[in-house]
């Protein structure tokens, strides 16, 4: 259901030394890592399988919710997410479409909650 999730920090470098060896004891690894964010996962998966993501970003700006990313089963699935928020109350976020700077076949929408939380539904497409 939960294809991944992402929580904000305020100072990345002491999260990394919180959080690297807090996941080791679960055996997670840390296997990405840019100058605003590093994820987890298992030693030998594969970069699209990230499922623990940390970034840096502010906590107190407005629409700074969490991020949930949810699994669809087929790109219309996520056309079809992003229709439903909208009509439902939802902001867009992100049309629907390819996302090939975060993983090649990654296709996603992204949507705001009326509480500003950031919704996604992602299809690993291959």
């Amino acid at each position: 259901m939960i294809d991944h999730i992402s929580l904000a920090v305020t100072d990345l470098e002491r999260a990394k030394r919180f959080y690297d060896p807090t996941m080791a004891a679960l055996g997670y690894v840390c296997v990405f890592s840019t100058p605003r964010a590093f994820g987890y996962g298992l030693p030998d998966d594969p970069p699209e399988k990230d499922r623990f993501a940390l970034l840096l970003r502010p906590v107190a700006a407005a629409g700074d919710g969490a991020h949930l990313a949810f699994v669809a089963p087929s790109t219309a699935a996520v056309d079809a997410f992003h229709a439903a928020a909208l009509a439902s109350g939802g902001t867009d976020n992100g049309a629907p479409g390819p996302r090939p700077n975060y993983n090649p076949g990654y296709y996603a929408a992204f949507v705001r909650d009326p509480d500003g939380n950031n919704l996604e539904a992602v299809c690993h497409q291959g």
